[in-house]
Parts: C-alpha cells; structure tokens; sequence
C-alpha cells in the first residue's frame, strides 16, 4: 500500500506537477496585474484576466498555520503519524498547504522558516513538494 494519496493531474495541473519532478516549485503569476495564484487556475482571481504564467518558486517561505496529526486521517498515512499538515507563506506571495517533514513535530511554529523539498510517492512517478526547516 503507498505511503501517500496520489493527487489527480489535470490539464491545468499538468505543469505543475511536471516541474516538481525536476524538482520545481511553479506558482502562476497574472502578466495582466502581476498578481500571484496557487493553486493553479485558468483566470486572475484578482482582475480575472486569462494572462496567468507560470514562474518559479524559490521554495523558501514561512509556516503561517499548522496542525500535528496524531490519527492517520486516511489509512495510507498511518505510517506517517504524527504528522505536521501545514499553510506555508512562500516568498512569492501566495500560500500553499503541505506537509513539513524532517523535524520533531513539536519543534513546529508559526513563522519558522522552511525550504521546499521533493518527495516521490513510493508506488508511482508523483513527486509532492513538502517542506523542511531551514
């Protein structure tokens, strides 16, 4: 059984996923407003132009929120348990939820900074960006 729930892919989603394999974060950015979007979308949500590009991220952000998930909250993860679930202000501006990894879970804290790291799900070709204290 994997270790890791395998997100959907989507055509939109495409390149996002794409570049994590090589190791890249991708945010979009309006070239209409220069607004920042994540997840991935077909319009601004800011001016609602059609204009969004992808850029990369530099990985470096802050935990804005966080939880520590000691019940397995589906059972592929019950290996991971416990487990920190957070919202990580990235450098860029936009937000995005992920796991922070490599650290005892009560050593979390909002504002702790943290880098994006790549992990492959054991059973197929997905790669999930996940985050590490810097």
């Amino acid at each position: 059984m994997s270790t890791r729930l395998v997100p959907p892919t989507t055509a939109l989603s495409e390149p996002y996923w794409e570049a994590a394999k090589n190791g890249q974060l991708l945010f979009q950015e309006c070239a209409a407003c220069g607004n920042t979007s994540f997840p991935p979308r077909s319009i601004c949500a800011a001016c609602n132009a059609d204009a969004l590009e992808w850029k990369e991220s530099t990985g470096k952000g802050t935990v804005y929120t966080y939880t520590i998930a000691r019940r397995a909250p589906h059972p592929v993860f019950a290996q991971q348990c416990p487990m920190v679930i957070a919202v990580i202000d990235l450098e860029e501006g936009f937000r995005m939820m992920s796991n922070v990894v490599n650290c005892d879970p009560a050593a979390v804290s909002v504002g702790m900074p943290v880098q994006v790291s790549f992990e492959t799900i054991d059973d197929s070709d997905m790669v999930l960006p996940v985050f590490s204290a810097q």
